[in-house]
């Protein structure tokens, strides 16, 4: 008796130390504690959750969101990644798979075992629609996932239904994704047996324009290689108001670079065109002036079609009214935040950035891949505050560096920030573009495949080169 009373005695001890253990969570959490007060600690398999946070895709913005996260959480807190499929794809290495340079399987990384091994949670089924008044989300199998902070990163739908004949499901080719190059490889490899003319550009909406540039120049160092190159014109399409403004006014000398690289490699151009509707072996475009009016009409035969489209919200998000945007965007503060749903936060190409300054056409703004890191940088530090009990106060600063391949050289440049006024707006070219390139796409794969964000080497290197703040944060207290 006296045994088993000395063990009620310390199963009552150890009862209590786990209590006043939970009130000392519950204290330092705050608004988000007193949930928890109200309500109590949730239990998923027998464990006790605090917090459960969701990350809305796994593509660029979205893994290297739910690494930086995991690293901000606690101990109980769970982390979820939902996501259409398991498989992470290098998009920027698309424009190579095209051409036959690299196989898909290079470029892909499985999800699966790489977040077992980080305690992240994948739920492969994809989101049918994201609930934020009931704070949940609704996947494709009929089943729905809660949570308690919500991070958007799913990228874009591809608008390619805005125009008659447009994608690879009708008459032109995309390297938006790995499958669509794949199939651009068919259809490249049918070019070099039959050559004739080729169509590169893209379409007015468009807000990712660097791709088509690495494309059109990659096509030609493939075709010259084939010894194709001499049967095959070139023209450039594109809804810019000139050649180099990438949706950002231009950075640098981009305007004078690219000219001069089309010119060398003999690809024409048209600037402020609107693609109304391509057929199986023609396209149709207006030029516009620079107000807008018509300026003439050109109808371009091809053998071969690549064109970006534009981008829009996901059905999983558009037309929610206080989310997203009319185009479907997620609509968020200088702290990443959505202002009608807080608990809610986006990052990458599915965030709402304005047009910069004024086009004949409609021409978006690209979200490059370190812009994307800062803004995940951020908003790791800002669901991290607010699962302490703390306001958000990170700003990410948007600052951007662009490695454009051409296959044998290539453009490099440099905005901080992005957007402009920049204290920093430079561009440069030549062969060590191309070898970086190849560097970075084997270094993010490696980073992807053993759970990092960053290192030490890429802060070290970002340093040296004078661009460390490409991946700082600028803290601003809390209005």
């Amino acid at each position: 008796m006296l045994h088993a009373s000395r063990e009620a005695r310390t199963d009552r001890r150890r009862l209590r130390q786990v209590k006043s253990f939970r009130r000392a969570i519950v204290q330092k959490r705050g608004n988000f504690a007193a949930r928890i007060r109200e309500q109590g600690p949730r239990e998923s398999e027998g464990k006790i959750v605090m917090a459960n946070i969701v990350v809305l895709g796994a593509g660029l913005a979205g893994i290297i969101m739910a690494y930086e996260m995991k690293a901000k959480m606690g101990p109980a807190d769970e982390l979820t990644v939902v996501n259409l499929g398991s498989t992470y794809s290098f998009v920027p290495s698309n424009p190579w798979v095209a051409v036959g340079w690299r196989k898909p399987e290079e470029t892909s990384v499985a999800l699966g075992p790489v977040l077992r091994r980080k305690g992240i949670a994948l739920r492969p089924e994809g989101a049918k629609r994201v609930h934020p008044k009931e704070n949940r989300i609704e996947l494709n199998d009929g089943s729905s996932i809660p949570y308690d902070y919500l991070i958007i990163a799913t990228g874009p739908d591809l608008a390619f239904d805005e125009i008659p004949g447009l994608g690879p499901g009708a008459n032109t080719q995309s390297i938006c994704h790995v499958d669509h190059a794949v199939q651009a490889k068919a259809a490249f490899d049918a070019l070099v047996r039959k050559p004739g003319p080729v169509v590169i550009g893209a379409v007015q909406g468009a807000s990712c324009y660097g791709p088509a540039y690495e494309f059109a120049f990659i096509l030609d160092t493939a075709l010259r290689r084939a010894k194709k190159r001499d049967q095959v014109p070139i023209t450039f399409v594109t809804a810019e108001p000139y050649i180099g403004h990438l949706g950002l006014d231009g950075v640098g000398d981009t305007k004078g670079l690219l000219e001069s690289a089309m010119r060398e490699r003999h690809i024409k151009w048209i600037t402020n065109a609107k693609v109304t509707k391509v057929e199986s072996s023609k396209m149709f475009v207006e030029e516009v002036n620079e107000d807008g009016t018509k300026k003439g009409d050109h109808e371009l035969p091809f053998a071969f079609s690549m064109l970006l489209p534009a981008f829009r919200g996901v059905p999983a998000v558009i037309g929610i009214e206080g989310l997203t945007n009319p185009r479907g965007f997620i609509t968020i503060d200088k702290h990443q935040r959505n202002a009608a749903f807080p608990n809610v936060f986006g990052v990458g190409v599915c965030v709402a950035i304005p047009p910069v300054g004024k086009t004949a056409l409609p021409v978006g703004v690209p979200k490059t891949g370190f812009m994307i890191e800062s803004m995940v940088t951020a908003t790791a530090e800002n669901v991290g505050a607010l699962l302490q009990g703390k306001e958000p106060w990170a700003v990410a600063t948007w600052n951007a560096v662009c490695l454009a391949d051409f296959g044998d050289e290539g453009i490099a440049f440099v905005a901080q920030p992005q957007i402009p006024p920049r204290n920093v707006n430079w561009s440069s070219s030549g062969k060590w573009v191309h070898a970086a390139k190849v560097g970075f796409e084997k270094y993010f794969l490696r980073k992807i495949r053993h759970g990092q964000s960053e290192t030490f080497y890429e802060n070290l290197v970002l340093d040296v080169l004078g661009i460390k703040k490409l991946k700082d944060i600028h803290v601003e207290p809390a209005e």
